[in-house]
């Protein structure tokens, strides 16, 4: 499976004529007339036959950046089917006040390539219950934000990692030197052993191999 990051939680999956895109993010001039760093490229030339939005903040529901036509799932929950087969959809929240601060958030797992892969988008609850942790069973890949802020930081992204004990760690929605609203992933980083920073935004699941424990991929900023 080949994965690309466009920046704060928008990827690109791609496994043969299968690509889903998730939380893809568009026009930004509204965030950088509030005075927040938003330097990102813009996405272009993305097509995707499935597009996950986990929740519907303008720097992850731009679905009009995405062609292809493709199935868009959209802030929902439930077992939903896809093209690449069931879609497990948890509520969440974005927040510590069951979402009376900064809404819901839906957290995605699918299969692609013979992967489980899991997509927190913006999970901010204090902890992952046990009802989510449940539905979120045999994680090959993760998505977990680690910057702290409107999502969980370092020391709950960890909780995260070690109840779902996956192969692999991409962090995510952090600070970079495109954006700076949020915390960087040094501490999240400096509690695992093996940490693979890449020269490039994009990366391919089977150059990976397994680690003693989780393998935490840090793909270049975009």
């Amino acid at each position: 499976m080949q994965v690309e990051w466009y920046g704060q939680s928008a990827f690109r999956l791609t496994a043969g004529a299968s690509t889903v895109a998730i939380d893809p993010f568009g026009d930004m001039s509204a965030a950088q007339g509030r005075g927040l760093q938003w330097d990102y490229p813009a996405i272009g030339g993305l097509e995707a036959s499935l597009l996950l939005v986990t929740h519907e903040h303008l720097d992850h529901n731009a679905v009009e950046v995405v062609g292809g036509d493709p199935v868009v799932l959209r802030s929902t929950a439930g077992r939903l089917p896809s093209p690449h087969g069931e879609v497990v959809a948890v509520a969440s929240e974005h927040d510590e006040a069951a979402g009376t601060e900064r809404g819901p958030n839906t957290i995605f797992a699918f299969e692609l390539d013979g992967l489980r892969v899991c997509h927190m988008g913006d999970f901010g609850q204090a902890f992952l219950r046990e009802e989510q942790a449940g539905a979120l069973t045999g994680v090959d890949l993760l998505f977990v934000p680690v910057g702290g802020g409107p999502t969980i930081g370092a020391r709950q992204a960890g909780a995260v990692v070690e109840r779902l004990a996956p192969r692999w760690v991409v962090p995510m929605h952090y600070r970079t030197p495109r954006v700076g609203f949020l915390e960087p992933a040094d501490e999240f980083l400096g509690s695992y052993a093996d940490v693979r920073r890449l020269d490039m935004p994009s990366f391919d699941t089977v150059e990976l191999g397994d680690g003693a424990g989780p393998v935490v991929v840090v793909p270049a900023a975009p």
